[in-house]
C-alpha cells in the first residue's frame, strides 16, 4: 500500500532539495577568511559587524534609480485605494481590450509586473539578480505562472482529487476525521489567501509539467549563484488526496499518544517534555485492543527508547518508521465513533502509481537540486496538507541535510501548535545527526483556515491574536537561535517583513555570538516590497535574499493581484516605506542627485 509506504520510509529512501542565490556582500564582508558553512566546521575570528539603521534612505535605497522609486511610491499609492482593489480585475480586462495585448504588457512591466516581478523567463532576469547581488542581496527563484480558474472549476478539480475510490461510493462511512475531509468550504484553496499560489490536480502529465517547471528554475538558480535557493510546493507534484489521508494518519497517531499521555496524568505538557512510561504504555495498548502483549513485545527496545528509558512523542513516531509489523496493527480509535479502526486506508491500483509518481517526482527534484548545489525551500500550505508535507520534508533531509542544510521546511507561525513542530524538529535533527534547516513564517491561509474550521466544525488551528503570533514567531526563532549558537549544523530563514522582528533576530544574534558571516541566519522579503529592510541589511553583510517569481505578463497577474491585495492590508509597513520613499526623493531633489545611477 502506497500510503504505508510512505511511513515506512527510511533515511535512505528517495529524499528532496530546493534553493535561493548567494549575495556579494557575504563574500566581501569575509574576504581573507572563508566562510563558515559546512556543518562542525571550526570559526574563525569575524570583523565587527557594522550598525543596521533600517530609516537611512540614502543607504537603503542606494540600489535603485530615481524613477524606481516614483514607480514603487505609484504602486503603494495604487495598492492603497479600496475602490481601485475592488474592481482591480475588472480593470485589467478593460484595460488590456482598450490597449492591446503589447501595451498592455508594456504598461504592466513600468507599473505592478515591473515592480513585483523579476522577468519573463531565465534569461531576462539575470540582470537584475546580478545588479541585487551587487548590493548584498541573494535571490530566491520561482516561477509564478498560475492556472487561471473559475472559482467553480477550482473547486469542481479540488473536491474531485481529494476524494479516493472509495469515498465516491456514498454507502461507505468516510473514515477521515473532519479536518481532512474533502469539503466544498475549502474547495478553491486560493479563497482568502492573499500570499501563496495555490496549485489544482487536473492528471499525472500535470504534474510532470509542474515538476519540469521546478527543474527549469533549479537550473536558473544554480545558473546564477553558487549558493541559491528555489521553493516549491508538494501539492503541485500529485493527486492531494494522498496529502489528507497521510495527514490524517499521522495526526490520529499524535493524539493517541496524547491521550495516553493524559490517562498519564501529563495532560498540558509541551510535545517534547512529554514522556511515557513504557510500563504503563504497554497496558493501555493491551487495554484498548490495538495490539496484544506478544505484539508488542518488540516495540519498546533500547534502540526505540529514549535514553530516559520512556517513550517521548520522537519515539512514538519513529514506531511507524520502524521495519517491524506495526503498521498492520495501526488501528485507534475514532473520534467520531469511538471504535477502533484501521489508521491506514485502502488504495486502487491506479492510486498506487499515482502515489509512486508523486514520490518520484520528488525523488528527480532533490537529485536536480543536489547536483546543481541549490537549496530547495517546501512552501508550507494548508493545515489539512501540512502534516504530510512535513513529514515528507523530514525524510529528504534525513538523507540531504548529510554536511550542510539543503532542504529548508517552513514553519508557519501563526499556528497553535507552531512551537511543537519546531521543537519536535530541531531534537530530531540533534538525535538523528543531520542539518537541521528552517525558514519562518508568520504565515498566508488564516482567514481561510479559521472560516473551514468553522464551517466543517473543528478547532481553530490559528493564534487568537496577531499579538499572539508576534509572540509565536518570536519564541520559535529565539528557540532556534539558540541552537545555532551550540550547532553549525543549524540554518534558518527569518522571512519577515515586520521590523520589529527583523530587529530582534539582530539583537538576539550579537547576544547568542552569531556572525552574519557564519551564514547560519539569513533573511528573506519579497521582491518589490521593504527594500528599506532587504539593502541595509545585505550592505551590512548579513545574508538577505529577495523572492523573485518571474513569468509571461498574462500568466503572472494572479500572482500581481496577490502582491497588489498584500500591500492594501498591510497599512502601517505600507506607510512606513511611503513615509522613507517620499523622504529620499525629496533628498536627491535637494542635492542634485535625481539623476542617481547606482554603483
Amino acid at each position: 500500500m502506497a500510503l504505508r509506504r510512505l511511513l515506512l520510509l527510511r533515511p535512505d529512501a528517495p529524499r528532496l532539495v530546493f534553493l535561493s542565490t548567494a549575495p556579494m556582500a557575504r563574500e566581501q564582508l569575509t574576504a581573507g577568511s572563508a566562510p563558515v558553512r559546512e556543518c562542525g566546521a571550526a570559526k574563525v575570528v569575524r570583523r565587527p559587524v557594522p550598525p543596521v539603521d533600517f530609516g537611512n534612505t540614502q543607504e537603503a535605497y542606494r540600489s535603485r534609480r530615481s524613477w524606481e522609486l516614483a514607480r514603487n511610491l505609484l504602486v503603494l499609492r495604487l495598492c492603497a485605494s479600496p475602490a481601485l482593489l475592488a474592481r482591480h480585475e475588472q480593470l485589467l480586462r478593460i484595460s488590456r481590450k482598450l490597449l492591446g495585448q503589447k501595451m498592455f504588457d508594456r504598461l504592466m512591466k513600468m507599473t505592478f509586473y515591473g515592480q513585483f516581478v523579476a522577468g519573463e523567463d531565465q534569461e531576462s532576469i539575470r540582470p537584475l539578480i546580478q545588479h541585487n547581488k551587487a548590493f548584498g542581496v541573494g535571490s530566491i527563484l520561482d516561477y509564478g505562472v498560475e492556472e487561471d480558474l473559475s472559482p467553480e472549476e477550482a473547486e469542481h478539480k479540488e473536491l474531485e482529487s481529494c476524494t479516493s475510490e472509495a469515498e465516491k461510493d456514498v454507502s461507505v462511512m468516510n473514515k477521515r476525521e473532519k479536518q481532512y475531509q474533502a469539503h466544498s468550504a475549502s474547495g478553491d484553496r486560493r479563497d482568502g489567501v492573499i500570499s501563496a499560489r495555490a496549485y489544482f490536480y487536473a492528471n499525472e502529465a500535470k504534474c510532470d509539467n509542474y515538476m519540469e517547471t521546478f527543474l527549469r528554475c533549479i537550473e536558473a538558480s544554480g545558473g546564477s549563484s553558487d549558493d541559491g535557493f528555489a521553493a516549491i510546493k508538494l501539492s503541485a507534484l500529485g493527486r492531494p488526496q494522498f496529502l489528507l489521508q497521510f495527514s490524517d494518519v499521522l495526526t490520529r497517531w499524535r493524539r493517541l499518544f496524547h491521550q495516553m499521555a493524559a490517562e498519564q496524568g501529563q495532560a498540558g505538557r509541551s510535545a517534547l517534555d512529554t514522556k511515557l512510561e513504557v510500563e504503563a504504555l504497554q497496558d493501555n495498548i493491551v487495554k484498548m485492543g490495538i495490539a496484544s502483549r506478544a505484539e508488542i513485545k518488540e516495540w519498546f527496545t533500547p534502540e526505540t527508547l529514549s535514553v530516559s528509558g520512556t517513550v517521548d512523542l520522537l519515539d512514538w513516531n519513529s514506531l511507524i518508521d520502524s521495519q517491524t509489523q506495526l503498521s498492520k496493527h495501526l488501528m485507534v480509535p475514532s473520534v467520531q465513533t469511538g471504535q477502533l479502526e484501521p489508521l491506514l486506508s485502502r488504495f486502487t491500483e491506479e492510486e498506487e502509481r499515482q502515489m509512486t509518481r508523486m514520490l518520484q517526482r520528488m525523488d528527480v527534484l532533490a537529485k536536480k537540486a543536489r547536483d546543481a548545489g541549490v537549496r530547495l525551500m517546501i512552501d508550507a500550505e494548508q493545515t489539512y496538507f501540512q502534516p504530510a508535507i512535513s513529514r515528507l520534508t523530514l525524510e529528504m533531509q534525513r538523507r540531504f541535510n548529510v554536511d550542510k542544510p539543503v532542504i529548508y521546511n517552513t514553519y508557519q507561525c501563526y499556528l497553535k501548535d507552531a512551537y511543537d513542530n519546531v521543537t519536535l524538529d530541531v531534537e530530531r535533527a540533534r538525535r538523528e545527526g543531520w542539518c537541521f534547516g528552517a525558514k519562518l513564517v508568520r504565515g498566508a491561509y488564516m482567514a481561510q483556515e479559521r472560516t473551514r474550521a468553522m464551517k466543517i466544525g473543528y478547532d481553530d488551528p490559528i493564534n487568537p491574536t496577531y499579538e499572539a503570533t508576534n509572540d509565536m514567531y518570536h519564541r520559535c526563532l529565539n528557540y532556534v537561535l539558540e541552537e545555532l549558537k551550540h550547532s553549525t549544523k543549524a540554518e534558518v530563514m527569518v522571512a519577515s517583513h515586520n521590523e520589529d522582528t527583523v530587529r530582534f533576530t539582530l539583537h538576539r544574534m550579537e547576544e547568542l555570538g552569531l556572525h552574519p558571516a557564519d551564514g547560519q541566519v539569513c533573511f528573506g522579503q519579497l521582491l518589490g516590497m521593504c527594500d528599506q529592510i532587504s539593502f541595509p541589511l545585505g550592505q551590512a553583510g548579513f545574508p538577505v535574499y529577495k523572492y523573485m517569481p518571474y513569468g509571461p505578463v498574462m500568466e503572472v497577474l494572479p500572482y500581481l493581484s496577490r502582491r497588489a491585495l498584500e500591500n492594501s492590508g498591510v497599512v502601517k509597513g505600507a506607510q512606513r516605506e511611503r513615509q522613507l520613499l517620499w523622504q529620499e526623493l525629496w533628498r536627491r531633489l535637494r542635492t542634485g542627485c535625481l539623476l542617481h545611477h547606482p554603483a
